[in-house]
Parts: C-alpha cells; structure tokens; sequence
C-alpha cells in the first residue's frame, strides 16, 4: 500500500467503526473488498482474560512476521466472514511482526498471547485465507452444511452480508 493512499485515516476509522458494530475485534481489507494489505484490530475489552489485550488497537499496514515462537496453543476462532462457525486453531504463542500504522510510521514488536491469535488471524485474510483453512480435513466435512447455508444468504447477522439470498 502507498503511502499516498488516499483517504487513508478515514478507511481506518471506517474499519474501526464497521469491526466494532459487528462486535468484531478484528477486520481486515480484503474482507471489505479492498485489495490491500491492512487490517484493524482492537482487544480492549478482553484484558479480563487476556491481560495482553489492554490497550491493543492498532492499525497495521504492509505487515511482515518476522519471527514466531515455536510453542503453540489451540483455541476457538470465530470470523465475521463466517458467522455463526467457531473451530479449534494452533497459533504460535508469540510473534514478531514489522508494519507501518496510519500515519505511515514503521514500528516492530513482539505481540504474545490472544493479541498474536488476532494478529495472525487478520494477517491470514491478507494472504486469502481464513481460519477455516487451518481445520483438519474431517472438521471442514463437518461444517460443510454451515458453510453452505452462509453461501446461500441463509445466516442470521446483526450487520451487512454479501450472502446469496434464495
């Protein structure tokens, strides 16, 4: 993404405010038709449960990982492209990452615990995958029925879908 892209503190707040009204904590471009690489995330509100989240909103543009731990943990993830479908993740427990913010300024820093999932996450969507893809074959044969109905249109969200209808 250039640096002169226009309009660019209004697209981030835009973000911001579409990823709060889907009660998201995480939305990336590509996931609003935008083909570029960027994405919000924001875990205020976790820090009950991931202290880590406490004042982690950013913006990051032109991501890099750099470096992951090797150690692992599994949780559930959820994605506001697939409503209603949680599935058990492996995530590096940490990571390294080097981006640019809003204002174009360059910052690396390492992200630990649920911050990193949410990182990772979001990073997935800007390399066209979705945390469906990292399932085990047998887990997507069992969500194949859900994942039609959100094909077809036939899900229940609180914000705009581009579902089939019918």
């Amino acid at each position: 993404m250039p640096a002169d892209y226009p309009d660019i503190k209004v697209l981030v707040e835009n973000m911001f405010q579409t990823m709060e009204k889907a009660n998201g904590v995480g939305l990336a471009a590509p996931q609003v038709g935008l083909d570029i690489r960027m994405f919000v995330v924001d875990g205020n509100g976790l820090e009950s449960d991931f202290p880590e989240c406490q004042g982690f909103r950013r913006c990051m543009i032109n991501p890099e990982i750099i470096e992951e731990s090797e150690e692992t943990n599994i949780k559930d993830e959820g994605c506001l492209s697939v409503p209603g479908i949680y599935e058990s993740v492996k995530r590096p427990n940490w990571i390294v990452i080097r981006y640019l913010d809003e204002n174009f300024e360059e910052h690396e820093e390492k992200i630990t615990g649920f911050a990193a999932r949410m990182t990772l996450h979001e990073y997935d969507h800007l390399d066209g995958k979705m945390f469906i893809d990292r399932v085990s074959p047998l887990r997507k044969q069992l969500i194949k029925n859900k994942l039609s109905a959100i094909l077809k249109g036939k899900v229940d969200v609180q914000y705009k879908y581009k579902g089939k209808k019918g």
